[in-house]
């Protein structure tokens, strides 16, 4: 069994910075990319960001140079960092990731429970 496990939420003002931070756990053989996604209140879960398990990353356009997507291997988490926030990225951030585990060693893409992200203005 995997689990993704978000943390680094929370309420903060216009122009200020929060770090996300997503560990997975389990029977995991490989993470492939990991990414976040977002969904605000009566809208679509949308892209955010990715990183491959070479460190190549993608952004949505909205958030290009002032989030920044990184991960940690050894301790199999990725990180969203988030500076210089704006009202319209409040939303529930989720995690999720591509990962190679269990005893018969399948593909499937995993999902975080979401950590809320205020932003006021």
């Amino acid at each position: 069994q995997v689990q993704l496990v978000e943390s680094g939420g929370g309420l903060v003002q216009a122009g200020g910075s929060l770090r996300l931070s997503c560990a997975a756990s389990g029977s995991i053989f490989r993470i492939n990319a990991m990414a976040w996604s977002r969904q605000a209140p009566g809208k679509q879960r949308d892209f955010v960001a990715i990183i491959t398990s070479v460190g190549t990353t993608n952004y949505v356009d909205s958030v290009k140079g002032r989030f920044t997507i990184s991960r940690d291997n050894a301790k199999n988490t990725v990180y969203l960092q988030m500076n210089n926030l704006k009202p319209e990225d409040t939303a529930v951030y989720y995690c999720y990731a591509t990962i190679v585990a269990g005893v018969a060693v399948t593909t499937q893409t995993y999902w975080g429970q979401g950590t809320q992200v205020t932003v006021s203005s």
